[in-house]
C-alpha cells in the first residue's frame, strides 16, 4: 500500500475488499464460508504451504512458508460474520467509510493481514503464519482452537480484530450457563394446585441479577445477560412444570468466583442462587485473556504504531476473542485491527483512514 497514512488504501485492495464483504457469510452458510475462505487465499495467492481444517463443518486455513513449525507470528483472523440484512452485504463507501456487515468485524482487518503475510512472510528471518478462520462468532471452537488441537503452535499472536488501532491485552473470560426449573404442572384457574417452574426461575434470576447488576455505563466486572426464557410445551391455561433460562456470563480475572474455577465449581456457585427445583447446566466455561504489556513483542507493536502518527493506547475488551485459546496453552495474544463503529448492527462501517497505517504498523511490526 502506497498511500500516505492519511489517505485511504488503494482502489484493488478496495476492489477485493468489497467483493470479500458481498460474500454472506454467516454460520448457516457453509457454503459462502468457504467461497470468503477460498477468496482470501485467492488474494493471497500461489507460493505457499496452505493447509486446510474442517472441524464440525467449518473450513479453516493456516498459510505458511515450508513445513509447519513453531511459528515466530501468528496473524490471526476470521472470515465469518453475524446475521444481516440482505442490503448490509452490498458495501457501499460514503467518504472514508465503507459500509457492510463485517467491515469493522474484521474482513477488512483480515484482508490487510493476508496482505501483509503476502509480501512479507517469505522475506522474514523467521517463520510466521496467517491464520484464517470461519467460526469465531459462534465461539471458535471448530477453527482457532481446533487448529491448536491439531499441533498449531506460535509465540505471539496478533488477532485482526477491530481495535481501532490500540492494541487489546485484556479480555473477559466467558460462561454459557442453563438455568433449568422443575415444578409442579396444573389447570391456570387452579395455581394453587401447581408449582410454578417459571416462578421459581424468576426469582433465582432475581437474586442472580442482585449479585451482577447490569450497569448503566462501561465497568469492568462480571455481568450476566439473560438471553432467553422459555417454557417448553406450556399452553396460556396452564402452570408451567417446565421452565428453561439462558445465561452468558463475561467476568474479569480478578472474579474469583469464575476465574480459575472448575465447570463444577462455577455450578456450585451459580447453584447458590436458585430457588429448590432450579438447576444450572454449565455449557462453556473459557478463561480471560491476557498478555503481558512489557513483553517485547507488545512493546515492538506499540512503537509501530506510534509511527504511524497514532496514539498506541492499550485496552481492555470486554468481549471474549479466539485469543483466549491461545492463552490457554500460555501463549501470549493481542487484539489489533481497524477502527470502524456499529459491530453486529445495521450500520457497521470500516474507517477506511486507519487502513494504511494498520497495513504499515504491522510490516514494521514484523520487520
Amino acid at each position: 500500500m502506497e498511500p500516505s497514512p492519511t489517505a485511504g488504501p488503494p482502489e484493488p485492495f478496495l476492489v477485493a475488499a468489497e467483493e470479500l464483504l458481498a460474500v454472506p457469510s454467516t454460520a448457516d452458510r457453509p457454503a459462502d464460508l468457504r467461497r470468503a475462505l477460498d477468496l482470501v487465499l485467492e488474494f493471497v495467492g500461489p507460493g505457499f504451504t496452505v493447509e486446510r481444517f474442517e472441524s464440525g463443518g467449518k473450513p479453516s486455513a493456516l498459510l505458511h512458508t515450508g513445513a509447519r513449525t513453531r511459528f515466530r507470528v501468528v496473524l490471526n483472523a476470521h472470515l465469518d460474520v453475524v446475521p444481516a440484512e440482505p442490503h448490509q452485504f452490498r458495501p457501499r463507501r460514503e467518504g472514508t467509510r465503507l459500509y457492510a456487515r463485517g467491515a469493522q468485524d474484521m474482513k477488512v482487518s483480515a484482508l490487510v493481514q493476508a496482505q501483509v503475510f503476502r509480501e512479507r512472510a517469505a522475506l522474514l528471518p523467521y517463520p510466521i503464519a496467517l491464520q484464517l478462520v470461519t467460526d469465531e462468532e459462534t465461539g471458535g471452537r471448530d477453527g482457532t482452537l481446533h487448529q491448536l488441537e491439531q499441533g498449531v503452535r506460535g509465540d505471539f499472536v496478533v488477532i485482526g480484530e477491530q481495535s481501532g488501532l490500540r492494541i487489546v491485552t485484556d479480555s473477559k473470560g466467558m460462561v454459557t450457563a442453563d438455568l433449568r426449573a422443575t415444578g409442579r404442572g396444573a389447570h391456570s384457574a387452579y395455581p394453587w394446585l401447581g408449582d410454578s417452574a417459571v416462578l421459581k426461575l424468576t426469582r433465582t434470576l432475581e437474586a442472580l441479577l442482585a449479585r451482577y447488576p447490569t450497569p448503566a455505563e462501561e465497568v469492568w466486572r462480571t455481568t450476566v445477560n439473560v438471553a432467553r426464557i422459555a417454557a417448553p410445551g406450556t399452553a396460556r391455561n396452564q402452570v408451567p412444570a417446565l421452565a428453561e433460562a439462558w445465561l452468558d456470563i463475561r467476568y474479569p480475572p480478578e472474579d474469583a468466583d469464575f476465574a480459575g474455577r472448575t465447570a463444577e465449581e462455577v455450578a456450585e456457585h451459580l447453584r447458590s442462587f436458585c430457588e429448590p427445583g432450579v438447576t444450572p447446566v454449565i455449557g462453556h466455561l473459557d478463561p480471560p485473556h491476557h498478555a503481558d504489556r512489557d513483553r517485547p513483542e507488545v512493546r515492538a507493536l506499540w512503537r509501530a504504531v506510534r509511527e504511524q502518527g497514532h496514539d498506541p493506547a492499550f485496552l481492555r475488551k470486554h468481549g471474549a476473542a479466539d485469543g483466549r485459546f491461545y492463552h490457554a496453552r500460555g501463549i501470549d495474544a493481542v487484539i489489533f485491527g481497524i477502527g470502524g463503529d456499529g459491530q453486529h448492527g445495521p450500520h457497521e462501517y470500516a474507517d477506511l483512514t486507519t487502513v494504511v497505517p494498520y497495513h504499515r504498523a504491522l510490516t514494521r511490526f514484523l520487520s
